[in-house]
């Protein structure tokens, strides 16, 4: 698994830590029942503390994206991969635009104003 961090980023580190998670969950870097890397392993690669990556661990496990299992380590949970539900929402929101007269250059102008 293939980590960055953003060093521009505001967000705390273990939010950021967490992020990068998620995303690889749900590009398929990552599938279900997949081991993730021990937390000093990824704190290594990452250049944060091991109780960073621990912390954003827990709040994946929490958020139901991760199991912790004695003796396993930690796995991608069934049904964390859930890009394609995100792409779904997000053809959409195009499909939507179309309709409305937005080009998908105008809704990525729109989604680059949010704050």
């Amino acid at each position: 698994m293939l980590l960055r961090l953003n060093t521009a980023d505001r967000r705390p580190l273990h939010e950021q830590v967490a992020g990068a998670v998620r995303r690889a969950i749900a590009e398929g870097e990552c599938a279900p029942g997949d081991r993730i890397p021990p937390a000093r392993d990824l704190a290594g690669a990452l250049g944060v503390n091991a109780n960073t990556v621990l912390r954003a661990l827990r709040v994946l496990r929490d958020e139901g994206l991760l199991e912790f299992r004695r003796g396993r380590g930690v796995t991608v949970a069934e049904g964390a991969d859930g890009r394609s539900g995100l792409q779904e929402r997000v053809r959409g929101l195009v499909a939507d635009g179309a309709r409305l007269g937005y080009s998908k250059a105008d809704l990525i102008e729109m989604i680059r104003e949010l704050p």
